[in-house]
């Protein structure tokens, strides 16, 4: 194919991310900066132009796909005087390479990673969320994403592919999840221990982080057509939030506890961090996240506005949660060995929609289907007493993270609190006195419901 026949186009950063981000060495901030990214037609060479920091000029690097299916570099001009010369060698050598045909480029050490969509289990032994993903046009955008994370994602245990198609999906969706969301935060992964399930490092420092969800009881197994719940009233999610949710939350959390990994050679010394999601039942997370703090700080909250209109909020002390007879403690931070846990992360957002919002959002989509995201987030207005809604188009113009929604609750005994420096675009939340005090985001949803609406399209002639 001749060089005037060929098109290479300015690719989004936010598609580039989803092909390429897993390729980025987290070093890379320290001494460069990423201006403009290109692909040809067919996305089988990518190029970025970058300026390095330090020398204060210009470099192109030209990606393709090694034999595990990871974008690498294999092409790389360096020094340029000007970004316009750095782009223009870099758009030549793309139609070159793409005239002549190059769509891999063998590195001689790049295995694959876990194969997830290629069914392991019998059809009535998949997880019936597991089926929609690998299956519907509905979820095209959340199977592109995973499937560009998977190369790069190591299999600690050996059984995450069977996990992820049966009871486990909803454990490994969340770790493949703060996966993503610690590659976005430039954080370097270490994933050669078993247990913690992270162990992030970044600026000399160290923290472990432990993956935990809540799970569907026996009786209430997930299932592929299910007639919707009816809605819970206030008076409900106010009762459920006081005994049965801090209990819900409480024993997943309690049972990591007890697993001590603090003692372990490679965590000793550093932060130590649970991360829990809630899947104990459909839709739980629109409603249960405010039950969270109230059990790990063992305060409950009640608020009222002066006659002046200022918010005024009344902490109680409260000592146990009971649901029949089975009764714990509240404050989970101030039980025996907490102190070593440093910190509780948590978000409502951990779900298949916020992987299909973020490949749609990168350009990739079933075009019969539109998506509507709508919710609630936090009102910064410092009276304000419920949440503000909002409700929005998932297209291009969207820019969500994978780190929208993610709240950390720090210890007040840790031992070793957490460098906040390391996860800097998500909420932080400390006890100072009987209160809670956040730092917030701009946006920070605190849930949402991703609508799905297939339509119609006539061809026209």
């Amino acid at each position: 194919m001749e060089a005037s026949q060929i098109t290479i186009k300015k690719l989004d950063r936010k598609r580039f991310n989803i092909l390429v981000g897993y390729s980025r060495s987290p070093a890379a901030e320290f001494v460069s900066e990423e201006l403009a990214w290109f692909a040809n037609d067919d996305e089988t060479i990518i190029g970025v132009l970058i300026r390095d920091t330090l020398d204060d000029d210009f470099c192109s690097i030209l990606m393709t796909r090694d034999e595990g299916d990871r974008f690498c570099a294999f092409d790389i001009e360096v020094s340029f005087p000007t970004a316009d010369e750095a782009q223009n060698w870099l758009v030549n050598a793309m139609k070159w390479h793409t005239g002549c045909g190059l769509k891999m480029c063998a590195q001689g050490h790049a295995p694959r990673g876990p194969d997830l969509f290629t069914p392991v289990l019998a059809l009535e032994d998949q997880h019936p969320t597991f089926v929609r993903l690998a299956t519907d046009p509905m979820f095209l955008p959340a199977r592109v994403v995973i499937k560009e994370m998977m190369p790069h994602f190591t299999d600690i245990d050996g059984n995450f592919v069977e996990q992820f198609q049966s009871r486990g999906f909803d454990s490994r969706l969340w770790e493949l999840y703060l996966y993503a969301y610690f590659s976005e935060q430039g954080l370097f992964l270490d994933r050669n221990y078993a247990a913690p399930d992270f162990l992030v490092k970044k600026y000399g420092k160290a923290v472990g982080i432990e993956a935990v969800i809540t799970g569907r009881k026996d009786n209430n197994p997930p299932k592929y057509l299910k007639p919707p719940s009816p809605a819970k009233t206030k008076a409900e999610v106010l009762e459920a939030h006081r005994n049965q949710i801090p209990i819900i939350f409480g024993s997943p959390l309690y049972s990591k506890l007890k697993k001590k990994y603090w003692e372990l050679p490679h965590i000793k010394g550093h932060p130590l961090i649970l991360a829990i999601a809630d899947f104990h039942d459909d839709g739980s997370m629109l409603w249960t996240s405010s039950a969270l703090s109230s059990y790990l700080y063992g305060n409950r909250y009640d608020w009222h506005h002066d006659d002046k209109g200022k918010l005024i909020i009344t902490p109680s002390k409260v000592d146990n949660h009971q649901v029949g007879a089975k009764q714990i403690p509240s404050g989970f931070f101030f039980q025996p060995d907490a102190e070593h846990i440093s910190a509780v992360l948590f978000s409502a957002s951990g779900t298949i929609s916020k992987f299909n919002r973020m490949g749609r959002q990168a350009g990739f989509l079933d075009p019969n289907i539109v998506m509507i995201r709508m919710g609630t987030c936090y009102d910064h207005d410092p009276n304000a007493s419920v949440p503000k809604a909002f409700r929005y188009l998932v297209d291009e113009n969207c820019n969500e993270t994978w780190a929208e929604g993610l709240s950390m609750f720090h210890n007040p005994k840790a031992e070793y609190p957490v460098p906040e420096e390391l996860f800097p675009s998500i909420a932080h939340h400390h006890l100072r006195g009987n209160l809670i005090h956040g730092r917030i985001p701009k946006f920070h949803p605190f849930s949402s419901i991703t609508l799905h609406i297939r339509s119609k399209r006539k061809e026209t002639r």
